[in-house]
């Protein structure tokens, strides 16, 4: 069974969903890297490091899972941001007394978030901190940063931007005084609260999350999706290494 494969640096993976249980008490930097994120690398220096220089990458994206099938004959198994957020709301369920920190992109969105916990009977030390709108080409935040070293979370979950976030997390990540699992699922969440598109495990497991976020939002995922098909050209003209068990 294929255990791992680097692509342009990046070394992702082959996680199962059985997985699971042995992911979540490690500690680092978590990333799912999108379709169109992946699209990206060439044109964002620091994205691309940020990937590099992640723990754990998952093949979030199901273009990339597909592309690598057939381009390369390199068959893995998707883990979406969308069914790693199901088992971890599950997991926090029974599993408590842990210090969380979500990084929310607005206000709106942390009391979504607040609330879905609730709903859920997640009984958890929870903090939410609403992330101003960084510079990628910069990000520095001692006021986040502060509050990781005060509250000390064991999980860290950001709920921002692609392309944005995993820089960040790489910053909290080597500037932080104790580790703890940094989570990258960017808007996965909010398939849970109903802000975004209503993915459910049916669409996830038909690769067809893209398509119902384009029919949700097509003026900002149709676009997006558009410019992902680089991804096509960098897969066909770059090596990719396979390491097996």
């Amino acid at each position: 069974m294929i255990k791992e494969i680097i692509f342009k640096g990046i070394r992702f993976t082959n996680f199962s969903n059985k997985d699971f249980n042995k992911i979540i008490i490690k500690k680092g930097l978590f990333v799912f890297p999108s379709g169109p994120g992946l699209a990206s690398i060439n044109d964002s220096r620091k994205y691309h490091l940020s990937l590099k220089k992640s723990d754990f990458v998952f093949f979030d994206s199901g273009f990339f899972v597909i592309l690598l099938r057939y381009l390369k004959r390199v068959k893995v198994q998707k883990f979406s941001g969308y069914l790693f957020i199901k088992f971890f709301l599950n997991y926090l369920k029974y599993n408590i007394n842990n210090k969380i920190l979500l990084v929310d992109p607005d206000l709106k969105i942390a009391n979504l978030n607040k609330n879905l916990f609730h709903k859920m009977g997640i009984k958890q030390k929870i903090r939410h901190y609403v992330a101003p709108i960084y510079n990628p080409n910069s990000i520095i935040d001692k006021n986040l940063l502060s509050i990781v070293n005060k509250f000390k979370p064991k999980y860290i979950l950001i709920n921002i931007a692609g392309n944005i976030q995993e820089i960040l997390g790489l910053y909290l990540k080597n500037n932080m005084y104790k580790k703890s699992t940094i989570i990258c699922t960017g808007a996965a969440i909010s398939f849970f609260t109903k802000e975004q598109a209503p993915i459910n495990n049916f669409y996830d497991k038909l690769y067809l999350g893209w398509l119902i976020r384009i029919i949700f939002k097509p003026k900002i995922f149709l676009p997006r999706y558009i410019r992902s098909l680089k991804l096509f050209f960098l897969i066909l003209n770059n090596k990719i290494k396979v390491i097996n068990k």
